[in-house]
């Protein structure tokens, strides 16, 4: 199960901060949950989109109902959140963990199959809406080289995002070893 959340930030005086809070304490609370499997914040290229993503491995819906999920911080960002807007909360069914983007990728995400990309070999994640804001009943995210944009840059239901952390994971050593 994939927990996505979106938002856009509206303070450029405080938005490295939040930035900085958000990657580097904010995502390890979050990953250090129980039922946590990974998570990775990204930062929009595309406009018409919220700014920010991020997308968390879990284990179930109730990972983010639960008491420690929100002791460590889950669901509100305290003093940040006058300034966050066009804030979306989904949850995802789909097969897997949230791939893991590098600094010389992005993450693509569309709302229908791109012939063009699966045609050079990426692998599809397909996500179908399963609980919250079901801002989009359906997602399929991709990972593709930095080079690649260019080709579907205009497609409409396309956006792109740069990572902004690497993916923290929260696997037993095995399992991430098969991820990898």
């Amino acid at each position: 199960m994939f927990y996505i959340v979106e938002c856009s930030y509206t303070d450029p005086e405080s938005e490295k901060v939040w930035n900085d809070f958000y990657s580097l304490e904010k995502l390890p609370a979050l990953i250090s949950v129980i039922g946590f499997s990974t998570s990775q914040r990204f930062q929009s290229l595309t406009p018409g989109c919220p700014v920010y993503l991020a997308i968390h491995t879990v284990k179930d819906a109730q990972v983010i109902t639960s008491k420690e999920y929100k002791l460590k911080g889950g669901g509100n960002f305290s003093r940040w959140q006058k300034h966050i807007t066009d804030w979306h909360r989904n949850l995802y069914e789909g097969e897997g963990m949230a791939p893991a983007v590098s600094s010389d990728e992005f993450l693509l995400l569309s709302t229908h199959p791109l012939s063009v990309i699966e045609g050079q070999g990426c692998r599809a994640l397909e996500m179908q809406a399963s609980g919250l804001d079901r801002t989009h009943d359906r997602r399929i995210a991709y990972v593709i080289k930095r080079d690649t944009a260019a080709q579907i840059a205009d497609v409409p239901g396309v956006y792109l995002y740069k990572p902004l952390t690497a993916q923290l994971t929260n696997l037993p050593k095995t399992r991430r070893d098969r991820n990898s």
